[in-house]
């Protein structure tokens, strides 16, 4: 599934979208574990970081990727920034701690375009290693992928999954957009694609799933339980934006 020969170049731009925070053990791993070989037109990295108090920043520009500083908190005001600034024509994200594997990047671009899809998520339970999930985390990835299954038959096996392989065009479609700020953008992410955009544009791939580089930020139970009370009150058309798309004026 790896590798594209240089004779294939892939006609079209990337960004990959890494939100940061506190990442300087992972993120120079993180961005050399996608290959930058020519295989696409343009390959661009862009760093969304929340205040990083260490070298986070200045490790990634070393690396050649944008940097931008959001000031205003949240896993999903990252993303929504991110996902504004992004000049490709095609996004993937990643975290920033190696868990997610960069090497599959070139593939999952090319099935993104050689099967005419719009979006594709990536469900890392089916093969995720030894070591990558604690057992509180593995049961609640299952809790919260049940219920969503439950509330929305949208067939995603995984609903925490935070690589996601799509074309930019699909936010002209203000429906698209992803409103929350926090960590349960992911899942709204993926019942939004599954719903307007259509079941047959729309894909689950499975990837691997390795073992965090650095401390986690995460707080197990206060975002399980986000997570899961989202579930429910989007299913009841309560979701509202807390801050508008896209980046401030200014990155002051």
């Amino acid at each position: 599934m790896f590798g594209i020969p240089m004779s294939d170049k892939l006609p079209v731009n990337v960004t990959v979208v890494i939100p940061t925070r506190n990442e300087e053990a992972a993120i120079v791993d993180t961005i050399r574990s996608v290959p930058n070989d020519g295989w696409c037109e343009n390959l661009e990295f862009l760093i969304i970081d929340g205040n990083s108090s260490d070298r986070t920043r200045e490790l990634a520009e070393s690396e050649g990727a944008t940097v931008y500083l959001e000031s205003r908190k949240g896993y999903g005001r990252a993303y929504k920034t991110g996902f504004a600034m992004a000049t490709g024509d095609i996004i993937v994200t990643m975290d920033a701690d190696c868990t997610y594997p960069g090497e599959e990047v070139p593939s999952l671009v090319k099935k993104l375009i050689d099967e005419e899809l719009l979006w594709i998520t990536c469900d890392r339970l089916k093969r995720s290693e030894e070591g990558s999930m604690s057992g509180m985390h593995s049961f609640g990835n299952w809790v919260l992928s049940i219920t969503a299954k439950i509330l929305y038959w949208y067939g995603i096996n995984d609903s925490q999954s935070g690589m996601w392989v799509f074309k930019k065009s699909i936010f002209d479609d203000e429906r698209v957009r992803p409103k929350h700020d926090g960590m349960p953008l992911s899942q709204e992410f993926k019942i939004r694609a599954r719903k307007y955009l259509g079941k047959k544009k729309t894909v689950e791939v499975s990837v691997p799933y390795r073992e965090r580089v650095g401390e986690a930020e995460i707080n197990t139970w206060g975002d399980g339980l986000l997570n899961l009370r989202f579930l429910f009150t989007h299913r009841l058309g309560l979701t509202r934006s807390l801050t508008p798309w896209g980046p401030r004026d200014s990155n002051d």
